[in-house]
Parts: C-alpha cells; structure tokens; sequence
C-alpha cells in the first residue's frame, strides 16, 4: 500500500509531487494527463520568477522537475471513485478503457476544474465543430476566419488576444457592460484593430449546417446575429470534484472546502488547488497550495 495518492498532475499536483518525493515519501500520480489547465493556458507573465512564458512551456518544466526526482506518473488514468474503508483510502477508475485500483494511506486531491458550459442551443451539437472551449488548442484552426470569443474574465480576453494573430475578425461577446479582466490584458485588447468588443450581449443561440455559422446574441432587448466560423467559449471553470467521498465537504459551487493547512472535513483527505474553495485560481496560488497540502499530508503521516 501506498503512503499517499496525489490525483491530478497540474500546477498544486505537480508541486505536491515534487514535496513528496523530496521526503522520500511511498507515492504515485495518478492523473488523465499532465499539465492539465496550465497546459492549456495562453501567455503567463505572472509566475514567479518567470517573465514570459505559456501554459505549455510551464507544464513541460513542472513535468521535467517530477521526472526530475523519478516520481511514478500513472497518466490516461480517469478516477472515478474515491472511498475510505477504515484508515485507507481506495482509488478506482479506468485506464485506457481498463479498470485500476489503488489504495494508499493519505490522498492529495488536485484535479483542478473544467471549462464551463452556455448552455444554449447547439452548443453541444457544434463542439470541435467550431465550438471550442480551449483557443491554445484548436486556434490554429481558424486561420483567416471570423470568430467570436465569448466571457468578460482574463480568460475569455487571452483568448481574443491570442485569435487576434489568427483570425480575420474576432469579436469579444461579454454579458457584462466591463470586463471583469486585468486591466493591461484590456489595454491591449482596445489596441488591436481586428478585435470588436460587444459588451452587454448574452449570447442566445448558435447557427450553422455541419459546422458553425452564426452566432445569435440578445443586447438590449434585440436579438442579433453574427456570421462567425468559429465560437471560443471562456465563461469560467467547474471543479472535478465529482469523485470525492461523501464525508469531504463541498460548497455550492462544487468546490472542496478546505483549511489553511489544505486539510478536508475527512481525515487524511487533503485538496489543493483549482478544485478548492481558494477564493483566486492562479497558477502561483495552485503551487503554493499543492506543497501545503503535501507537507500537511506528511505531518498526518508521521502522526498516524
């Protein structure tokens, strides 16, 4: 049996892995993929230490430090359940379409959050068909062409900025009348000529025959319809909080409830990261999480 589980291998995973491993802990990742979100994410200029750099540059060097100390990364691995039986907890799910289980004595939940819906019309039915919900992946796609980005946070403003270089056109579709977004992101945004900002717009609907065509917004009381090729929805995250006992505490967002020390209302049960209720999801703040819940984890151990 192991000492501990870390689940998720993103920025608090990945940073929880390299904690571990330097107190020669009995450990392993488990995880779908490495990087997660940070891999996914466009320019980052906030990390310490690191001027400029991207979301998949950054995973790559987290990746490179757990390789760094041999730490054993199970990946394609989607964990389905977590339970405790006594003072072990059991991990099972599905590994390239196989079973697994593990058990250890401790669990560091990092499994971070996922893309949020619209939840309008066609959504469903156009996804990677020119609905996308990750611009650093399927941006490239759309060379040339128009495109909608939609969301008012530094997410949704990365996006336009990153189409900006890509597309013929983009529009910035925000339900708010500001930006709820960093003010140099903005600054840069009103800067670009192929970026037009419609703010005060929610979107309704989206068009198209086998791929997007339209975009359909409703602003002031009118409805309004955009030909656009592509639709690059950042409306915000859902934490992958669906697999954790019932016994950890969880607020309304979905988010599990933690302390200072990262511990959950579940002995032995730590969490850490974009999954938590931290109140700012930010790559720094998910490191520094991801070591406090390793170290909290080692304190429990070495007083169990």
């Amino acid at each position: 049996m192991l000492d501990l589980i870390i689940v998720g291998s993103s920025a608090a995973g990945a940073a929880a892995g390299i904690w571990a491993a330097r107190r020669n802990l009995k450990f392993k990742i488990i995880t779908i993929d490495t990087g997660g979100e940070v891999a996914l994410s466009g320019e980052v200029s906030n990390y310490p230490g690191v001027i400029e750099t991207n979301g998949f540059d950054l995973a790559k060097k987290f990746k490179e430090h757990l390789d760094y100390y041999k730490v054993d990364i199970q990946t394609d691995s989607d964990v389905k359940e977590i339970k405790k039986e006594g003072n072990v907890f059991i991990i099972s799910g599905t590994q390239l379409g196989k079973n697994f289980e593990e058990r250890s004595k401790v669990i560091v939940l990092a499994t971070g959050s996922k893309s949020k819906h619209l939840n309008v019309p066609n959504e469903k039915e156009f996804y990677h068909k020119g609905v996308s919900y990750c611009t650093v992946c399927d941006g490239p796609l759309f060379k040339d062409k128009v495109v909608a980005t939609i969301g008012g946070g530094n997410s949704a403003l990365e996006s336009a900025i990153m189409l900006s270089s890509i597309a013929k056109k983009v529009y910035l579709i925000n339900k708010n009348p500001e930006f709820k977004g960093e003010k140099i992101l903005i600054e840069k945004i009103k800067n670009l000529p192929n970026i037009e900002i419609i703010n005060g717009a929610l979107t309704q609907e989206i068009k198209g025959g086998n791929f997007v065509e339209k975009l359909v917004y409703e602003k002031e009381g009118r409805l309004n319809e955009l030909n656009v090729e592509g639709v690059f929805i950042h409306i915000g995250m859902v934490p992958n909080s669906q697999m954790v006992p019932q016994d950890v505490r969880k607020n309304d967002l979905g988010e599990v409830e933690i302390n200072t020390k990262c511990e959950t209302s579940l002995l032995g049960f730590f969490a850490a990261g974009d999954v938590t209720n931290v109140p700012y999801k930010q790559i720094a703040i998910a490191t520094g999480q991801g070591a406090c819940a390793a170290l909290s984890a080692i304190s429990y151990l070495n007083s169990h």
